[in-house]
């Protein structure tokens, strides 16, 4: 309580930022999803930082202030941390929004309630893409439910494909880029899985890893698909997406900074010596 009050730390976040991503038609895993997602956070911490400023003129700093970063910088703040990004799930839910910057887990869902009726839950900018291109139909949508991804699933366009992918779709490698991008504006850690499909490896993880350190993330969280029985969230993962992403892993670029190679991963190289990533 004493510390709480002392520093007087605030956490303010986003939520739903998967689904926002939906609707501007941009993909998660690109330059532009990089960049909206980087805008979006430094305005959040720019304002936020001018208001606690404003209100340590009002009010006074925080009780901590002296002798923090901030004393020796000449700020008077009020918060000594204002930007977290917490994990939002069951708000989420509540919401009908994907949680904090999390990708969605999948596209569309089975649930079963007591007496064991199956209800379909599909993401609703999905759902209104699907019926305005005249593409809706429950069977499709079921087809979907079954594997939660709609990558392999050549009735629905390449185009939308490309923007719908959920949290198994994406690398690994742009997860944690993506986790990173936030992190440049944000004051505290930021609640981020890194997934990882059921076949991946130890080095795999350790890549992980190493590269959210180089690119200066406060902690990461790895989940590998399966791991456990019974998980919480489980989609059937199809070979060919697999298949596709270890044919990526193969793939080698140097690095202009420090020369060793880097790892590939749709559109994305990221060294993991050095920190360096170049996305294209």
């Amino acid at each position: 309580a004493q510390m709480s009050r002392g520093t007087r730390k605030i956490g303010l976040g986003i939520m739903g930022f998967a689904d926002l991503l939906y609707q501007l038609n941009i993909k998660y895993n690109s330059k532009e999803g990089l960049a909206i997602g980087e805008k979006i956070m430094a305005f959040i911490s720019d304002e936020a930082r001018k208001a606690s400023m404003q209100l340590a003129q009002e009010r006074g700093v925080f009780p901590f202030w002296k002798g923090s970063t901030y004393e020796k910088e000449g700020i008077q703040i009020r918060n000594s941390t204002l930007t977290t990004i917490a994990p939002t799930g069951s708000i989420g839910l509540i919401a009908d929004a994907s949680g904090g910057l999390e990708p969605n887990f999948a596209i569309a869902h089975l649930r079963r309630v007591m007496g064991g009726t199956e209800l379909l839950y599909a993401n609703q900018h999905f759902e209104k893409v699907m019926k305005e291109q005249g593409l809706y139909s429950e069977e499709l949508m079921r087809e979907v439910a079954m594997k939660g991804s709609i990558q392999t699933i050549s009735q629905i366009p390449e185009e939308i494909r490309q923007v719908f992918v959920t949290a198994l779709d994406i690398p690994p490698e742009w997860h944690v880029l993506m986790q990173a991008t936030f992190q440049k504006h944000v004051d505290s850690c930021i609640s981020k899985t890194i997934n990882f499909p059921a076949n991946a490896t130890i080095e795999d993880v350790e890549a992980a890893f190493m590269a959210a350190w180089h690119l200066g993330c406060k902690g990461v969280t790895i989940y590998r698909d399966r791991s456990i029985d019974n998980q919480v969230l489980d989609v059937q993962t199809d070979r060919k997406v697999l298949a596709a992403r270890d044919e990526n892993k193969k793939k080698e670029e140097q690095c202009p900074d420090c020369g060793t190679a880097m790892r590939i991963a749709e559109g994305c190289a990221l060294c993991l010596n050095c920190g360096h990533a170049t996305c294209f």
